[in-house]
Parts: C-alpha cells; structure tokens; sequence
C-alpha cells in the first residue's frame, strides 16, 4: 500500500455542496511528522503523522466555515499553519514547496512578468512545482484556509494564488484573512491525522 486512499470530491455552492460529477478522485498521501521550524524566526513545533489531499479543491469561493464543512465531507479538517509550513517547508526547511530553486511560470500558477491570471487554473497543472512527497499546488493557484485563528474574527491563509508575486508563495510566508471572505484565490487542502 502507498499510504493513497481515494475520496469523492465535491463542489462548494452558495447554498451546500453538491456531488461535482465531472471531479477526479480525491488522493491522500501520508506525510510522516516530525519538528516544523516555523516562520521566519524558526521556532520549533511538533507536527503529526498526516495524510493530505495531494491537491487542493478549488471549488469556488468559500468562506472559512463552508471550508471547514467542505474538508469534513470528505473526510479531513483544515490544517494548522503549522501543519501547512510543514507541507510545504519540510523538515529541510526549503523556501519553496519545490526548493531552492526560485519561481518561474512551469512551477507554480503566480503573477510574474510575464504571467498575468484573470482566476485559478487546471489543479495539479504545475507538476514540476511538487513537493518531494507529490503535493501539488502549495505555492501558486488558490491561497488554502487553515484553522489558525487570528485577531479580529479571520484566519491564517498559506500559499500563493493566481494573482500573488512569487514572493507570498514562500514556505513560511502566511497572511490572514476575515472569516467570511470569498475569493477564487482562497480555497481548501484538507487533512487528516494518521
């Protein structure tokens, strides 16, 4: 066994979710735990064992609570940013889901010099762009909720979307916004503990 299950994906509507017909099967993989070295400052925490959608689901526009109720129906939660930073970053602390290697338009959908995006695109259309475990899409297409609360009624986002400079697209790089915010830029990655 290579640590896959499969899920049916579903589409967020403005009023529930719906079987989405047309959608590939959900794949999780696992990703062992281990001490993420979060943020900037590099703080150790721990993080545990983790299966994780291979890609996320950008099903329209989400606030954070159908969010949540989108993660559970098929079968996860939404991370930490902790847990996320992990994802991405790993135990190597790589600046990119990818590596050292800085953007360019064949690893992650971003808005660069000469990439300009009017909304997300193809999910896992930047194969080049995985981490070394196969997750696709951390750093570019839809920034991905998580459960971190913040002041003022929001919550953490992490990665890059269609429209974000390489720069917000790094490991550590988080921003946080209000929890009833929609936008084809924000969507989800659920997860689920080991």
């Amino acid at each position: 066994m290579d640590g896959r299950d499969q899920s049916t994906a579903r589409r967020g509507t403005a009023t529930g979710f719906r079987r989405c017909p047309f959608a590939m099967p959900l794949c999780w993989v696992s990703i062992p735990g281990g001490t993420c070295w979060f943020g900037d400052s590099a703080r150790p925490r721990p993080v545990g064992d983790l299966l994780v959608a291979v890609t996320p689901l950008t099903y329209g526009q989400l606030d954070h609570a159908e969010a949540c109720h989108l993660a559970e129906l098929v079968g996860g939660r939404l991370p930490t940013s902790v847990e996320w930073e992990w994802l991405a970053a790993g135990p190597e602390r790589r600046p990119f889901p990818w590596g050292e290697q800085p953007w360019s338009p064949h690893l992650a959908r971003l808005r660069g010099p000469a990439s300009h995006h009017e909304g997300p695109g193809l999910v896992a259309g930047h194969r080049k762009g995985a981490t070394p475990q196969g997750l696709l899409d951390l750093a570019g297409n839809v920034r991905e909720w998580t459960s971190t609360p913040v002041m003022g009624g929001g919550y953490v986002i992490r990665g890059g979307s269609y429209a974000s400079k390489p720069l917000y697209s790094r490991s550590t790089f988080l921003n946080a916004v209000h929890a009833e915010r929609r936008s084809p830029g924000i969507s989800v990655r659920p997860v689920r503990s080991a």
